[in-house]
């Protein structure tokens, strides 16, 4: 079976509910066995895995490969897909 890949964009203010709905998406989507990952474009600089950050919440709801990128820097964090027992 070919699997294809999906991809969802998603745009607006700050403050306005976007990671709130991404998180909610992922956890979702991989209860029904979707392997998702997530890109977070950052306007300025960034560091990684910080708690309480965009891309630190996609991570913990699930995303399997986060990249996070500004004008300056990109970076990805890659967690293994863990199989069953």
């Amino acid at each position: 079976m070919t699997e294809h890949m999906r991809i969802i964009g998603l745009a607006g203010w700050s403050g306005s509910g976007k990671t709130t709905l991404i998180t909610k998406a992922l956890t979702r989507l991989i209860a029904r066995g979707c392997r998702v990952s997530t890109i977070k474009h950052a306007h300025h600089g960034f560091d990684l895995d910080q708690p309480g950050k965009d891309s630190f919440m996609h991570r913990t709801a699930g995303a399997t490969e986060v990249v996070i990128s500004s004008a300056k820097r990109f970076a990805m964090v890659d967690l293994p897909v863990l199989s069953g027992p």
